[in-house]
């Protein structure tokens, strides 16, 4: 990659190992930090490098292949550097969704990034209130500490699978995948907008 900001798109792909046996092992690689490259990922998903858009789909999915998460930062990590770059909400995007209920419900996402995704153990939902609106956003766990947004669409679709369950003594909504229940908010709250 050599320094931040040079040799650009091109170092970085070169520095990847060429073999393909499944995805990159970041989480194991701990290389020197080079620095923060003009890279950001948008809260619609949209990378952007120099300010500019990349439009070939086969790089943004490689580049999503070495994304790593440390903190509150992220980094592209290749076997010998790492750079950091701007992630503005999350790096992914849930984009569509496959409900399967034989014997017991699953829901498979697809990211943007064409990630395949099973919600349940390993692979948590999460709804956090976003005050400006008094809604919720929902988020996807995809893999090491990286998360996909849901889209508002596929939430009304989550929102229609909903149930209500007590979770502690307290009756809530939220919707159920591989045995596992994701609360999204109190259900008396729930019935007020019903």
């Amino acid at each position: 990659m050599a320094k931040a900001g040079q040799g650009g798109l091109e170092a970085i792909t070169a520095s990847l190992p060429r073999e393909n046996r499944g995805p990159p092992p970041v989480e194991r690689w701990n290389p020197p930090f080079c620095g923060d490259i003009d890279m950001r990922i948008a809260a619609d998903g949209t990378w952007f490098y120099q300010k500019t858009p990349i439009g070939r789909p086969a790089l943004v999915k490689l580049f999503a292949s070495i994304l790593k998460r440390e903190g509150d930062k992220y980094f592209l990590v290749t076997p010998v550097e790492k750079v950091g770059l701007i992630v503005e909400e999350v790096p992914f995007l849930a984009v569509e969704l496959a409900v399967d209920r034989d014997p017991r419900q699953m829901l498979t996402f697809r990211t943007n990034v064409d990630d395949t995704v099973e919600a349940g153990p390993g692979h948590a939902l999460r709804f956090e209130p976003e005050p400006a609106t008094g809604g919720l956003k929902p988020y996807l766990h995809v893999r090491r500490d990286l998360w996909a947004k849901v889209t508002r669409a596929l939430f009304y679709d989550l929102v229609e699978l909903g149930e209500e369950r007590d979770v502690g003594g307290k009756a809530m909504f939220g919707v159920s995948s591989r045995g596992e229940f994701f609360p999204m908010a109190e259900a008396s709250a729930v019935r007020e907008f019903a």
